[in-house]
């Protein structure tokens, strides 16, 4: 196992498995698992086609995570998003609340949309972001969840301090908890997306740094306008 610490961020490299039952409790899990449906393989059989990205031949979707396992990310909080949960309704309980990623694009050769479970007893919720909002993020990882995307899911927990994501993959969850200045948890098996993952959440802190301290940066300023604006 391998731990990094950049900020508020925890990173740990290894099997969630084996790492989850030496963490406590966080206020929140907001993750998005392994699906079990060769997405992997997909992106490395279509290289070249309809605009895949090949990533290099992975094994990370070979299979869903069991039910043993699902029990063990559940224990760890009462506040839960698990994307893919369609996929899982077999090991997860009933829930009122599902939370849908619409890609505003129809009869694609991918899903039109994505769906997460969540443990609120509340309304679904849709959050509308294109394609082609999501590829300005400049994907590292074949199912790379847009930025403003995790931000939304976040805000369904706002008195959640700590974060995990047991499957961390290029760590877009930890860059999201970096920008909303909440402490992070992210457990990634592949070295490779972990060695990503610690990269992208070491430049999103620096820039939180950059924020915090310079009255010129733009993201301050912005915040600034929008303040006295809500203010009016």
């Amino acid at each position: 196992m391998k731990k990094e610490v950049i900020g508020d961020a925890t990173l740990y490299q290894g099997d969630c498995k084996d790492i989850l039952p030496e963490l406590g409790l966080v206020d929140a899990v907001v993750t998005d698992p392994p699906y079990g449906i060769n997405a992997d393989k997909a992106a490395s059989s279509n290289k070249g086609k309809w605009g895949w990205k090949y990533y290099g031949d992975t094994e990370w979707d070979l299979k869903k995570p069991n039910k043993t396992l699902l029990k063990l990310i559940l224990k760890k909080s009462s506040n839960h998003i698990i994307w893919g949960g369609n996929y899982f309704t077999d090991s997860l309980p009933p829930t009122m609340r599902w939370l849908i990623w619409d890609k505003g694009q129809r009869d694609f050769s991918l899903a039109d949309f994505e769906m997460a479970w969540t443990s609120q007893n509340k309304a679904s919720r849709i959050f509308n972001h294109s394609r082609s909002k999501a590829i300005q993020d400049v994907k590292r990882h074949p199912t790379q969840k847009p930025l403003a995307l995790m931000e939304w899911c976040l805000a369904f927990f706002p008195d959640a301090k700590t974060i995990l994501d047991p499957f961390m993959g290029s760590g877009t969850t930890g860059i999201a908890c970096m920008n909303l200045h909440r402490h992070f948890i992210g457990i990634e098996k592949d070295p490779e997306y972990f060695e990503i993952a610690c990269k992208r959440i070491s430049d999103a802190e620096k820039q939180g740094d950059l924020f915090i301290n310079n009255p010129g940066h733009p993201k301050r300023i912005q915040m600034t306008f929008e303040t006295n604006d809500a203010s009016k």
